[in-house]
């Protein structure tokens, strides 16, 4: 599958809130949620006002279409560790999953971030998510863990 990876244009932040969307676990049996589960306070911190200083975001085309983002913020969030360390967010349109595309993705983000000079990127996951596997590949380690959700980080520094 052809694809190309490449920073986020300012007119395109709006669809941070459908790849916000695409980004929830939803456990094996569950039903999807409503869309409007996004406008939650919680979950608003990943996208509102997004394009501040240290807000990154890539996007990965297909025949000129988006379908996925990775996007960084420092922002006080699940996965939130400290204030120099941007929480990661990644998510793919679910008919693009397990094609190496968010391998690919999540590849380019960790290089951007280090050319950026980030020491380190950080992340929630809960546990019983399959993503789990791909964090732990890209160089996610548990930083600290709850009954549910792990925290892991990424250190960037070489």
């Amino acid at each position: 599958m052809d694809f190309k990876i490449r920073e986020i244009k300012k007119n395109e932040y709006p669809i941070l809130s459908d790849f916000l969307y695409e980004a929830i676990f939803i456990p094996e049996g569950m039903d999807k949620p409503p869309k409007s589960i996004i406008e939650q306070p919680e979950l608003q911190v990943y996208i509102e006002d997004f394009g501040k200083a240290d807000d990154w975001c890539l996007v990965v085309e297909i025949e000129e279409k988006i379908v996925g983002t990775v996007w960084v913020r420092i922002i006080n969030d699940y996965g939130h560790i400290d204030d120099k360390t941007p929480s990661l967010a990644i998510s793919l349109y679910e008919e693009y999953r397990n094609f190496g595309i968010g391998t690919a993705l999540m590849g380019a983000m960790l290089q951007f971030l280090r050319a950026k000079g980030y020491k380190q990127t950080s992340l929630s996951v809960q546990k019983a998510n399959y993503a789990v596997n791909m964090y732990r590949k890209a160089g996610f380690e548990v930083f600290d863990e709850n009954e549910e959700e792990y925290i892991m980080v990424c250190r960037l520094e070489k």
